[in-house]
């Protein structure tokens, strides 16, 4: 499946063979490239999401190429929702690790931002990851051992035109640090991925044409000169999800190029020498980067 033939990921073939690994968010962007990744290398891959088409869509290309994955669309905001989904996936056998990667937010300055704009956007982020967490730990994994990756993103200088989503991921890193001291006691091992600009289906959903006339230069503010590919990040839930991360927990991993380092002191001088990783062999680069109308 690997190769020319599928998924070129870096990682040896049949490394997640006779694991189950549920991917929130798998119908698109990370999550599917992710689910996709994890299917190649062997895992029986359980994606999730509101919407059962796309995740059908998604099964579809999996299963076209020779992996396995099963769906379970539910809100992962509703707590008894997620019981019940999480209860459902246990039925047909123990879930070795879990990718917290649903998520969304939209660009607002903090004083246009609703309470309840603010409310859904800490929900889907955060308390969606927790109440998934939380129900695999106490259904499961308190008697498995298991590893968990939180996605979040470059919050650490705040995150202007963006503060609902950024208060978010900060607590989900907060959370990440908590949840892994508390459970480490069961084998569990919890830590996060912090994605900067990732050229992923993402941009399209935002409409104004501010912010897609910007995304094409993000690049200039990152110290390696590009924005990273779906595959990039992949590679780094993959690895902390591996055998190869069995004694890191707590950590937030950031694959950002250095961006959330930028000073203006030393701004981006342009790389001449970055060059992508790209192994998903269904990846389609988001309108906003192609010139697209």
């Amino acid at each position: 499946m690997t190769g020319e033939a599928g998924y070129n990921s870096v990682f040896k073939d049949g490394l997640f063979k006779g694991r189950r690994i549920i991917v929130t968010g798998g119908g698109s962007g990370i999550g599917r490239c992710t689910a996709h990744e994890l299917a190649a290398l062997g895992a029986e891959v359980i994606i999730t999401g509101r919407t059962q088409a796309r995740l059908d869509g998604v099964q579809a290309e999996i299963t076209e190429d020779g992996g396995t994955c099963t769906t379970s669309a539910f809100d992962i905001r509703e707590e008894e929702a997620v019981k019940a989904a999480i209860a459902g996936i246990l039925k047909d056998g123990p879930v070795h690790g879990l990718v917290n990667n649903a998520g969304g937010q939209y660009p607002s300055p903090l004083e246009a931002i609703s309470t309840k704009g603010f409310e859904t956007v800490l929900r889907t982020n955060v308390v969606g990851a927790f109440n998934m967490t939380r129900e695999l730990v106490t259904q499961s994994m308190n008697k498995t051992g298991g590893a968990v990756v939180n996605i979040t993103a470059d919050f650490h200088n705040g995150m202007p035109t963006m503060g609902h989503s950024g208060a978010a991921r900060a607590a989900c890193d907060n959370f990440t640090k908590t949840a892994a001291v508390e459970w480490g006691r069961f084998g569990v091992r919890v830590n996060s991925v912090a994605p900067g600009w990732v050229a992923s289906s993402g941009f399209d959903s935002y409409d104004d044409p501010g912010v897609k006339a910007m995304l094409p230069q993000l690049k200039n503010l990152v110290p390696l000169g590009r924005i990273a590919t779906e595959a990039e990040i992949a590679s780094a839930i993959v690895f902390l999800l591996s055998d190869g991360a069995a004694f890191i927990s707590g950590a937030t991993l950031r694959v950002d190029g250095a961006a959330s380092l930028f000073s203006p002191l030393f701004p981006p001088q342009g790389a001449k020498y970055s060059e992508s990783y790209q192994g998903f062999h269904r990846y389609v680069p988001p309108s906003a980067l192609r010139g697209d109308d």
